[in-house]
């Protein structure tokens, strides 16, 4: 399966010229033929929260429907990232996912909202895990803070996922955290992560970058630098049985102790 990570400078309450972005950046990594591609969290409108009720997709228009647009005009599955979404009133930070005929297969908004910024004050968080299946493979989405919660991404893998897709916007200084715990999910859950992050920097805040795709082992396969590129990599899926035959880490699971 090949995959293709979209890392991008998102300009924060600017949705146009981020859709514009994204509608190029599309058009050249499908030229490449991947099997999925993978986009940022808050792509549209970017933490500029205040603004948001101004900026926001309305029930994933336009940003979200343009994207899947482009996964049926280009025959790819796509990984949405997330949009800033308004739906009922409210605010989402919302993933949706398109195959290959530009169909909607899931969606998925953040559960946990970092408090350090107040995403509290500005969104409403999601209330269930999504899982999906993109060309016979069962997958998973968490997005960004979701991260730091083991739980979420330990269920998804009782779920049966061999891929887990992370959409973020993961800034400096914490790169070290971005790093650690993408490779901590994917080895505690014999599985794939792909984490997709943004660069640039707005306001105080500033994004590095360092888009990744880790083994079921913990391996770094493929690794973004700080700036705007996509990242190309090939995986075997068939590696996340072969990894738990070898060390069944889920048969040696003695849930009653976790309650």
């Amino acid at each position: 399966m090949r995959l293709a990570l979209i890392q991008i400078k998102v300009d924060y309450g600017k949705p146009k010229s981020n859709l514009e972005r994204v509608i190029a950046q599309v058009r050249e990594a499908a030229a490449e033929s991947p099997d999925i591609l993978v986009m940022p969290e808050m792509w549209n409108t970017g933490f500029e929260l205040k603004s948001l009720a101004d900026t926001a997709d309305r029930a994933g228009i336009p940003g979200a429907r343009t994207v899947g647009e482009l996964a049926g005009k280009y025959k790819v599955n796509i990984v949405g990232g997330s949009v800033a979404d308004i739906r009922e009133r409210n605010v989402y930070n919302t993933s949706y996912i398109y195959n290959r005929k530009g169909e909607e297969v899931a969606s998925y908004s953040k559960v946990h909202l970092f408090g350090l910024m107040e995403e509290g004050g500005y969104l409403t968080p999601g209330s269930s895990r999504v899982e999906f299946t993109l060309d016979n493979i069962k997958c998973g989405i968490i997005i960004c803070y979701d991260l730091r919660f083991p739980e979420l991404s330990r269920a998804l893998a009782l779920d049966g996922i061999k891929i887990l897709f992370v959409p973020a916007q993961w800034p400096q200084p914490r790169m070290h955290a971005w790093r650690t715990l993408l490779q901590a999910r994917a080895i505690e859950n014999q599985l794939f992560v792909v984490g997709v992050n943004c660069v640039g920097k707005e306001g105080t805040a500033e994004f590095f970058g360092h888009s990744m795709i880790v083994s079921p082992t913990g391996e770094v396969i493929a690794e973004g630098s700080a700036e705007e590129e996509i990242i190309y990599a090939d995986i075997d899926v068939d590696e996340v049985d072969r990894t738990r035959k070898y060390m069944n880490c889920f048969s040696d699971r003695v849930p009653e102790v976790y309650r």
